[in-house]
């Protein structure tokens, strides 16, 4: 499995500027980012290949910054690669929270992240049916 950072931010002008100015300044590469707009606040959900370095930035410069478990696999970039795998968790009684995919350009994989409450089971019954869930190491090699 994967860490996750989110963080939880004013909408307003320079918000997601300050987390990609002090990632970029430490040598943190993002790997995938998702905004979500709450209204007044929002979340901004980021793949990096060193979770725990960026959460202790983030953290340290006042955001507020978790760090939780993800599952990402690599999918089929075809018609019906992601239903196949929302079909397996669905069959296994795992709710998805929130999900982002992205396409890793070094080797043209499509790569699904799912956020869901038991994220050991999914990797399990994704890895079950055949789907890699990725490791840390495999997300920063991308």
């Amino acid at each position: 499995m994967i860490q996750q950072i989110s963080v939880f931010a004013e909408n307003k002008p320079g918000k997601l500027e300050k987390i990609t100015r002090v990632l970029a300044a430490a040598g943190v590469n993002i790997r995938a980012v998702t905004i979500s707009d709450l209204g007044d606040f929002g979340v901004i959900k980021l793949l990096v290949d060193q979770p725990n370095k960026a959460f202790e930035l983030l953290r340290a410069t006042g955001l507020a910054a978790k760090l939780i478990e993800v599952v990402a696999v690599p999918i089929p970039d075809q018609v019906g690669g992601l239903d196949k795998a929302a079909q397996v968790l669905c069959q296994n009684g795992i709710n998805i929270k929130h999900a982002y995919g992205f396409v890793a350009e070094k080797n043209r994989q499509a790569v699904f992240m799912f956020e869901v409450d038991q994220p050991s089971q999914a990797a399990k019954v994704l890895a079950d049916a055949s789907y890699k869930p990725l490791t840390q190491a495999d997300l920063a090699n991308l």
